[in-house]
């Protein structure tokens, strides 16, 4: 059992060394947000498009797809079509993604539009990543792999403790003396 034990938690360990590396260092970055983030200017652009598309009183029936492309190819719009929202003679169209956010406000009696654009810095990306905000399924994907690998990296070095006689107890007290540090600081200062 020690020698599987050891063997699993090296192997695992060194598959999951980029992501637990990732979410240490887009943790720490969240937590301190105001250290690294700079606000990023939007971008704004102004045009028209054809108003066939934005007629339709039911957000089900805009031509969601025709203006989507129509916004990749004229400006360059990533991210994922996240919603679209009619509002009287308005439409707005918000594409997401990562780090970033295109909101379009559309003039539905015209096919006028007002275009804003916010693209994050690699610092936004990555806490984004790190949240699983914007990312789609295969990103999430990805997150509950890691979370699976960090458990099982996390219960083969509990497991290995038990095999080590002189350290045994040391360890144990030391897991112990985490745990109850992490819920005293709760319990005292955040709840």
């Amino acid at each position: 059992m020690a020698h599987l034990a050891r063997w699993l938690h090296t192997y695992l360990s060194m598959l999951s060394f980029s992501i637990l590396l990732f979410f240490a260092v887009t943790g720490f970055t969240l937590n301190h947000a105001e250290w690294v983030e700079s606000q990023q200017r939007p971008r704004t652009y102004q045009g028209s498009l054809n108003v066939e598309w934005v007629k339709a009183s039911d957000p089900s029936a805009i031509a969601t797809q025709e203006i989507s492309a129509y916004f990749r190819q004229t400006h360059h719009i990533r991210g994922a079509l996240s919603d679209v929202h009619i509002q009287g003679d308005q439409c707005e169209v918000v594409f997401k993604g990562p780090g970033y956010e295109a909101d379009a406000t559309i003039d539905r009696g015209n096919g006028t539009y007002q275009l804003s654009v916010v693209p994050g810095n690699l610092m936004a990306v990555l806490n984004d990543l790190h949240k699983g905000r914007d990312t789609g399924k295969s990103w999430s994907r990805v997150i509950d792999f890691s979370a699976i690998l960090m458990t099982l990296v996390s219960l083969t070095g509990l497991t290995l403790i038990f095999f080590l006689n002189k350290r045994r107890m040391p360890g144990l007290l030391l897991i112990a003396l985490g745990a109850l540090l992490c819920c005293a600081i709760y319990f005292m200062w955040v709840s």
